[in-house]
């Protein structure tokens, strides 16, 4: 059902020498404060000439041919991003810990509630971000955010050449294995080869759940949750992927450590969330 109350407005431009709240507010029944806050909440958009990228700059002058898009959702934008936690800042590009419901990528309906927003307006200095890597909305833990473009493309291609070690513990149902080599999983996800290593931290029998430690090899969407429910052993809050679970939990994934040799540095980083962070059983 169209909820009468979100805005989907694109506009062409075809007077100089205006601002996009003046365009904005001529345009919807919105005011000039609540235009700000959504270009401030990235859902306003500029396109000039082949390029288009958020607008947030409430002064700027238009030019004849551009195009401004409005994505207004009330509910959206007024939602309240959950408070991430610097765990380093160095200074081409900060880890933090992700928390449960904070995005890793924004939409065109905003992109306030990202970690890339969060990162950007609470480091001192403020500096530009950009993502690298991808944490699900509902897992938590370590998560790197660049503020250069070199830092960008080098960390990102360590993510590409798999020279990022990352590990991550999960809480799943059920008694896992207990052996002295790590289980791999290699099936195939959506038709791609997909390889997870796992093994068994801790089991709590009053639960029936265990505490495991996973690497993986590759990246696939999903890949842990997948390869986790498809062994018999989903990840306990798992809304997608966790058969037949009665939910009182968020999903119990998280990133736990991130190990590799800096690209700006040459120097060895090893980063590993604090205990009270980590899943528990």
């Amino acid at each position: 059902m169209h909820d009468e109350n979100i805005i989907e407005q694109h506009i062409d431009i075809s007077e100089p020498n205006r601002s996009a709240v003046d365009w904005l507010s001529a345009s919807t029944n919105l005011s000039k404060q609540i235009i700000k806050q959504t270009m401030t909440k990235g859902a306003v958009w500029l396109t000039r000439q082949e390029h288009t990228q958020r607008l947030r700059r409430a002064s700027r002058k238009l030019n004849i041919g551009d195009t401004l898009h409005l994505y207004f959702n009330p509910v959206v934008l007024a939602t309240e991003p959950p408070e991430a936690i610097l765990i380093a800042d160095e200074k081409d590009y900060s880890v933090w810990y992700k928390p449960s419901g904070l995005l890793s990528q924004g939409s065109k309906w905003s992109d306030h509630c990202t970690i890339t927003r969060w990162a950007s307006q609470h480091l001192q200095p403020e500096r530009s971000a950009f993502i690298v890597h991808r944490l699900d909305r509902a897992a938590t833990g370590l998560i790197l955010v660049a503020h250069t473009k070199h830092a960008t493309k080098a960390l990102t291609q360590l993510f590409q050449q798999r020279a990022i070690e990352k590990t991550y513990q999960a809480i799943v149902l059920g008694h896992f294995p207990e052996s002295p080599t790590t289980l791999t999983i290699d099936k195939p996800i959506d038709d791609k080869h997909a390889i997870s290593h796992v093994s068994l931290i801790e089991f709590s029998e009053q639960r029936n759940c265990s505490l495991v430690s996973i690497n993986i090899e590759t990246g696939r969407k999903h890949q842990i949750r997948k390869h986790l429910s498809l062994s018999g052993f989903p990840i306990l809050g798992d809304r997608l992927y966790g058969q037949e679970q009665t939910f009182t939990t968020d999903l119990q994934l998280t990133a736990v450590s991130l190990r590799f040799t800096c690209p700006i540095t040459g120097e060895k980083r090893n980063y590993r969330l604090a205990q009270q962070l980590s899943p528990r059983l």
